[in-house]
Formats: C-alpha cells, structure tokens, sequence
C-alpha cells in the first residue's frame, strides 16, 4: 500500500513543490533586480489576484479526478475518455470567460488588492496565460484520476523550470521589471500544455475510447459533474477568499490603513512557505484522492482504510520535515532576498519576521490533516461536507481576525488563519458523521 501510495505521491510532491519555489526565485529575481521590500510586495499582490483566479478554477482538476478515479476503479473505460472532454469542454469555456472579461476582472482585483500601476502591468501581461493554466488543472486531474503521477510531475518541473529560466532572461537581459515574471508564465504555460496534448496521444491509446459528444453531454453523467464540482466551486472560493483577504490585509496593516512594506513582504514571504508545505502535503493528498476514487470504484473497503490509515501518518511526517525547514533556514531566505538592498531595510525586514515566524511554525502541525482530507472527500466525491465545512471555517476566520485586529494588529491575522484551520478539521470531520460517510460510498456506488 505504501508503494502505491508513493508512486502517486511522489511525482505530486516534486511537481508541487516546484510552484512555491518558482513563486521564491521569482521573488528572490525582482527582490535582487530592485532591491526593495516594495517589489517583491507588489509581485506578491499580482500573484495572489492570479492565485484567486487559478484557484476558484481549480474545481476542475478535483472534480475530474475524482470521478475519473471511481471510473478508472471500474474498469469504464468509455467514461474515463468521456470525463477526459467534459474536463477539455468546461476548461475552454471558463478560458473564454476570463478572457473576454479581463478587464473587469482586472479592474476588480485591483481596486480589491489595492494594487498599483506595476501590478497592473504584471495582470494584464499574465491573463494570456491562464487558458493554458485552466486546461492543464483538467489534464491534471485526468491524469491522477488514471492513477498517473509521474505525467504531471514531469509537466510541471518543465514549466516551472521554464518559468524561472524565462524569468531571469526577461528581468536581466530585457531589464522588463515584473512583467518579464508575467511573460515568463505565458510561455512557460503554453509550452507545458503542448506537452501534455502530445503526451495523452502517446500515453493513453490503450485506454482511450471513441468520443461520442451524446455520452460525453449526457445529461445524468452532466449533473453528476456539475453537482461535485458546484459544491467544488463553493468549497474553493471560500478557501481563496480567506488567503486573497489576507494578502489585502497584509497590505492595508500599516498605521491608518497604509502599506507597511516591511509587514506586507514578511507576510507574503511567510505565506509563500506555508504555500510550500500545503504543496507538499498535497502530493499525499493526490494519492488519497486517486486511490479514494479508485477503491469506491472497484468496492474495496479494506484497501480504501488502509489507504488512509497510511497517508495521514505520511502527511504528519511532511508536517515535521517543513517545520524544519522553516526554522533552519527563514532567517537565510530573507537574506537573500534583499542582498542587494539597503542594511537597514534588511534588518527592518528580518525583525518583522522573528516577530511573526512562530504562526507558520505551528501552522502545519493542524493544517496536516485537513488538506490530506480535502483529497478523500474529493476522490468520495462527498463533496457537500467539504463546502459545508469549509463555509462554517470561513465563518470563523473573519469572526476572529475583526474581534481581535484593533487590539493585536497583525497577529489578529495569524491568528484567524490558524482558527480557521483547526475548525476547518473538526466540521470536516463532525460533518462527514466522524468519516464514516466516507466509508459508506462503497455500498453506495
């Protein structure tokens, strides 16, 4: 079980782990090239717009994962190829959609994020990017729901890498600022969804089958489909909505509402690494999905429990290796990151972080559990119960930060970001009957 476990896993950590440590060397790029703590906050506000746009468009890789997953389990064959184009169709429809309407989109986010001009610079260079983005989270999920890590992983190191090399040209040869961050993730993007056409071809000829448009509109097998990933939909907004308020409170946390630069660049920095452990639990995450899907497909109840019993002992042990990390080496990163900034900026900077460095110390210990989750519910597809929880967790987090920011400032939003993990956990955990529903979709299906 452990060999299956990882052989999904794996792949899915390195592929993740590659996000944060791209949106890091991005940083460290503009941070290096400027030489500010205003830079690197201002790339960080135009990564978070597009982190709301990707993430509430991220419905698609779970819901297709899952229901390709209990497909797959089923030997079905013709359904795995007809979720394949149903994810393809609703990919390009929402691509339209943020395109045709960037610039409210913009326009919004902006007004939202309190961003500046260079953030808009970066927005409107980024958005040709996002249809590649879209139809990669479908591919993606296709792809763990065929109970394949490895395709991901190797799309993902190349875009990625592709991202950070373009990056650094832009910025230093072209001296374009961060809009060359942008460029840098339209081409990248492109590049990796060629990749991942040409790989389905070769890859999956055995298991593809005939696409009928009837079967893959059916109108059931459409339901079915909206119906997960409405709930999907609801759960992921309300997820993104909690980390894009925070980036906007971290740049409102100065005296009278202002932008402090210091606090807003430890905050999203220190996001970004908690951004870099959530990736890597996702990896185990993605394997209790599959594997979820997979054993509620064929009906194996005894393989289904010792499936989880394994991934939430290796989603702990992926909490203690990014404790460790962040203890060993924060001081190191922000070093790094204004090296070529002023000594008295750095030290302002580097206080900021020892003040609040304990918040994301503790974080992963309660974060563990609830994200591995959200992969079983999605592979369930139990997906009521992870919008419900996650509705009454977002709840929480605003009740707490507004009760407590006058009196604590910005501890208030640490806080809340913690209380909003842990009740996340127990609603998952109360709503779902203490996990037995879970178990029932075995006699269900």
């Amino acid at each position: 079980m452990n060999k299956e476990i990882f052989r999904i896993a794996i792949p899915n950590i390195i592929s993740n782990i590659t996000v944060p440590l791209m949106g890091l060397v991005s940083a460290a790029i503009v941070g290096r090239d400027s030489g500010t703590a205003a830079a690197i906050g201002a790339l960080n506000l135009g990564v978070y717009i597009f982190n709301f746009i990707y993430w509430n468009c991220s419905f698609i890789r779970m819901g297709t994962s899952g229901l390709t997953a209990q497909a797959y389990g089923a030997g079905d064959f013709h359904e795995t190829t007809a979720m394949l184009a149903r994810a393809v169709v609703i990919s390009l429809a929402l691509s339209a959609f943020v395109l045709v309407f960037q610039r409210p989109l913009g326009e919004f986010s902006l007004w939202l994020m309190g961003g500046d001009q260079i953030v808009a610079d970066y927005f409107y260079a980024r958005i040709w990017a996002v249809p590649a983005g879209i139809l990669l989270f479908g591919l993606y999920g296709w792809f763990v729901g065929m109970q394949n890590g490895v395709i991901p992983m190797a799309i993902s190191i190349l875009v990625n890498s592709l991202h950070m090399v373009f990056g650094w040209w832009f910025v230093f040869s072209f001296d374009m600022g961060i809009v060359g961050i942008a460029y840098a993730s339209v081409v990248s993007q492109w590049i990796g969804l060629v990749l991942a056409i040409i790989l389905v071809a070769c890859c999956f000829r055995k298991t593809m089958r005939k696409i009928v448009l009837r079967e893959v509109l059916n109108f059931a097998s459409m339901k079915r489909f909206f119906k997960v990933n409405g709930d999907i939909i609801v759960r992921t907004f309300c997820n993104v909505g909690v980390y894009t308020f925070f980036a906007a409170a971290s740049a409102k946390m100065g005296e009278g509402g202002t932008c402090d630069d210091a606090v807003l660049a430890v905050n999203s920095t220190l996001m970004q690494l908690l951004m870099l452990f959530s990736y890597m639990n996702d990896g185990f995450a993605y394997a209790a999905e599959a594997m979820t899907g997979r054993f509620i497909g064929a009906k194996d109840m005894f393989s289904l429990k010792k499936c989880l019993k394994y991934c939430v002992v290796w989603t702990f042990a992926t909490a203690i290796i990014a404790i460790t990390l962040y203890l060993s080496g924060w001081e190191w990163l922000f070093t790094f990151f204004l090296g070529n900034g002023s000594e008295q900026e750095l030290a302002t900077v580097l206080a900021v972080a020892k003040r609040y460095i304990g918040w994301i110390v503790v974080i992963p210990l309660f974060a563990a559990l609830p994200f591995m989750l959200d992969g079983v519910y999605a592979g369930a597809t139990l997906t009521r119960a992870m919008r419900n929880s996650m509705l009454g967790a977002t709840i929480i987090f605003f009740i707490v930060y507004y009760s407590l920011q006058p009196v604590i400032g910005n501890d208030a939003l640490w806080l809340a970001f913690l209380t909003y993990i842990i009740f996340r956990l127990v609603l998952q955990y109360f709503m779902a009957d203490r996990l037995r529903d879970i178990y029932r979709q075995i006699d269900i299906k």
